[in-house]
This record gives structure tokens, sequence and C-alpha cells, in this order.
């Protein structure tokens, strides 16, 4: 059966130019999300697609702007189709810019095909319950957040947080590993999409990747600070549509980390304004819950499809608000959150996550006996139930000094100041396993009378921690 290619249809003139915006009218056959090429008189081009459709007109968003356009002799061509993104293994080991163009000085990948970027999000009616946890190498991640296969974990942040480095972190480190701790032979890969990111930044991230080694299985769009913010909204989709390639056709298991969404949701306000939409909380569009959830509700496993996406995106909080729109509606559309602490970071502390804010929803499901080890969900347990009883003793010792406190109140002030330095801390290019993590826990409740140990049995008691 043979498909027919859409004809372009070219117009000449602009109604209306406003930021980015291009209103273009008297059109007819136009779709939303079409793509444009917008011809300069100089012959220059550039791309864009429709944002907005109406009976006689649309609204077309440009990807480079719209300085040096002139509404009497530029023209716009309808393409009439989506925009497309290229998919293929061979994108693996390379680095993109936040359109998909090559910026690592190798060809344009020829092989697999081309995408429609826009996706859809995976029907929950086909959708596999996440099971199984990637490590990451972290402890404060692995286990007390575990991240499962298929899950969305956002990171929360702030300006001035060493989240970049957390995010290097997990790219070098991430792996699958079997119930024994040895690493699967099932094929995990890494889509790295950075948006707005300073070029140090970028610098950063390119040579932490090479150095370890790992760059050989990550693919890495990098949209950059000075790159036009409409560019922006493509970058995280492009991450996408090669990761559901990758999953889903290729049967590989695929993390996506997006860094950094607040910048993408910037680049939504702005396009909004332009728009001359009625603005939301604190100016973001109206839709910016449903435009977070059509990236977000991308990741999952599908029943039938070996392979997994499993999602990290990583956003920053102005002035650490957590309420702020981003992190709030990010919250509600993932499966919990990585919070990073400026206060643990004032301390010294890396990677300084907070693990009583933090949450990994469906992190039971993913461990314990098969998973990770059978004394992991009760371990956990224990662990969050003693560390928030040392936030309560801290703030009793301010009171009435430590002197007056009982002996085991002085307890959980040394388990608290040893989960910190020790559980807690970790080097940047430090790689703790699931076992390294489990053994450094039962240590630190060595700590503990035994009368507190509540949320472990007796069998893990005599196992784990011999008096």
């Amino acid at each position: 059966m043979t498909t027919t290619q859409p004809i372009p249809r070219t117009y000449s003139g602009l109604s209306r130019l406003a930021g980015p915006i291009i209103v273009i009218e008297n059109i007819t056959d136009v779709s939303y999300a079409e793509v444009v090429d917008i011809e300069m008189a100089n012959g220059e081009v550039r791309q864009g697609r429709v944002l907005d459709v109406a009976e006689k007109y649309a609204v077309v968003q440009s990807f480079q702007g719209t300085y040096g356009l002139s509404t009497q002799t530029t023209k716009v061509r309808f393409l009439g189709r989506p925009l497309l993104g290229r998919v293929s293994e061979e994108m693996l080991g390379r680095v993109f810019d936040g359109l998909g163009n090559p910026i690592d000085g190798g060809p344009m990948p020829f092989g697999g095909e081309k995408r429609d970027v826009n996706g859809v999000p995976i029907n929950p009616v086909a959708r596999t319950y996440p099971r199984e946890f990637i490590q990451t190498g972290i402890s404060a991640i692995d286990g007390l957040n575990t991240l499962i296969r298929g899950q969305k974990l956002p990171i929360f942040s702030g300006n001035g947080l060493p989240h970049n480095q957390i995010a290097a972190q997990i790219v070098r480190q991430a792996k699958i590993v079997d119930a024994e701790g040895k690493p699967s032979d099932d094929r995990f890969s890494i889509i790295f999409g950075a948006m707005g990111v300073k070029y140090d930044v970028a610098q950063f991230f390119k040579r932490e990747f090479e150095e370890s080694g790992a760059l050989a299985n990550v693919t890495m769009f990098l949209n950059l600070a000075n790159d036009p913010p409409e560019t922006r909204v493509v970058t995280p989709r492009l991450a996408l549509t090669l990761a559901e390639y990758l999953a889903f056709d290729c049967g590989h298991h695929v993390l996506v980390v997006l860094t950094d969404m607040t910048n993408y949701c910037e680049s939504l306000r702005e396009v909004a304004s332009a728009r001359g939409e009625v603005p939301s909380r604190k100016g973001y569009p109206g839709y910016l819950y449903s435009d977070l959830a059509s990236l977000y509700e991308r990741t999952g496993r599908v029943q039938g499809a070996k392979g997994s996406i499993t999602q990290i995106p990583i956003l920053t909080m102005p002035n650490d608000d957590i309420t702020h729109p981003v992190p709030d509606l990010t919250g509600y559309i993932t499966e919990g959150q990585i919070v990073v602490s400026r206060e643990l970071n004032a301390k010294g502390n890396y990677p300084p996550i907070n693990v009583l804010p933090s949450l990994s929803r469906i992190m039971k499901d993913g461990i314990g006996k098969g998973f990770t080890r059978e004394d992991h969900p009760d371990w956990a347990s224990q662990l969050y139930a003693a560390y928030s009883r040392v936030e309560y003793v801290r703030s009793l010792a301010s009171i009435i000094g430590e002197d007056e406190l009982t002996d085991t109140d002085k307890a959980y002030l040394r388990f608290g100041e040893g989960f910190e330095s020790k559980m807690i801390q970790q080097g940047m290019h430090e790689e703790r396993s699931i076992r390294d993590t489990l053994r450094i826990g039962w240590e630190l409740l060595k700590i503990l009378p035994e009368h507190e140990l509540t949320r472990v049995s007796q069998e893990e008691i005599a196992q784990y921690l011999p008096r």
C-alpha cells in the first residue's frame, strides 16, 4: 500500500509578530502541531510549529525567534506533518543539540526511522505495574527511596545545590542487578536531556560521561542557556521519543534523566505570555499540568514489551518553595520525589538528600525477597522511624540541653550523626552496591537500644545485629 506524501502549502505575509509567535491569516487545511518552515527575504529558513488553529488563522511558534522577520516579505510553508525525530540504536554514544542535530562532530545517524516527537502517554490499560529496582549506587536513594523500573521519580532541588553532580553520578553508576546483586544481562541504556543549562554545565556532563566510559551507553540532548528558549519544548520530547523506540522496539530498559524541568516550564510561560493567554498560578499557563503529564506519562512498562522506561526529571524550586507550581504539579503526576536539602549541603554532606520529605511511592513493590534482599523493607522502615525521632530529639536538646536527655535520646543523637556522616555522606565517585548500603544501615542500628528496634523482626536482629 502506498502512502500519500503531504503537499506543503506556502503563504506570504504575516498578520502579527510577538516574541516567538507568528500569526498567519487566511489559511486552510492547517493542523495543530504541524511543522512549518519560515523563510526570510534573504533566504534564511527557520523552523517552527503550529500552536493554535482557528477557521481562518494559525498561531505558529518559531524555534529561532522572530528577530529579523518582516510581516510583508516572510513566507511560511506548512509541511503537513508533525515534528519528527530520528530514532536509532546508532544514537547511543552520541551528543545532539536540543533539536536533534549532532554536535559531537559525528555524522547524522542514518539508521532507524523518523517518528512524531509528540508521542502519546501510555494507555493505562496497556500498562504493566513497575517492578525490580534500578541500582544508582547512591545509598540515600537505593536504600530508602528506591528507584523502580518503570517509575517516575523526580529530584527536587534548588539553585546552588549539587543536583547536577547527583544527576551525573546516577548516569555513571545506574545499572540493573539481579537478586544476588550481580549485573543483569538485560540491555540498559540512558537518555540524558538538558534544557537551558549553561555551557560549563553541559561541558561538565560531557566530561563526566566521557571520562567514566558511560557515554558509550548514553545519548545526550543538550539545549544550552543561549539557545532560543522556544526550542526547550522540543528537547524532552526528542529524548522520550528515542526512549520509546529503544524500550518498546529494541527491548532496552531505558533511564531518562531530564534537567532542568523548571527551565522547560519557563519556556512554556514565555510562549503563553506572548500569545496573550490568561495566566494561572505564578503566571504559568493553565495547561501546565496537562503539558507536564504529557511528558511524565510516557514513562512505564507496557504489556508484551520486554523493555521499560524509567524517568528522573530534575527541577530547581524557586526560593526552595516546594509548593511552587512546577514541583507541586510534578508531585501530583509522579510516584514520589527525592528532596535535596540546603541544610545538609551547608553541613558538607554529599549528596545532601533529606530522606524524611523524600518518598518513593512504589518502592515496596520492587524491593525485598527476589529483588534486593528480604530484610530491606523492615530495614528501611526502621531507619526512617529512627531518623525521624532524631529530629525530635535535636529539637528537645536545643531547649533543655543535651546533658538533660535520657540515655536513649543520647543514643538517637549519635545515630543521627552517624546516619548523616555514613549513610547519606558519600563521595561523588563512590559507588555502593545495595548490599553495601544495607550493611551500613545495620551498623548504624547497633547504636540504638534493642527495645527501640520495633520495625525489624527478632530473626533479623539475631542475623544482622548480633550483640
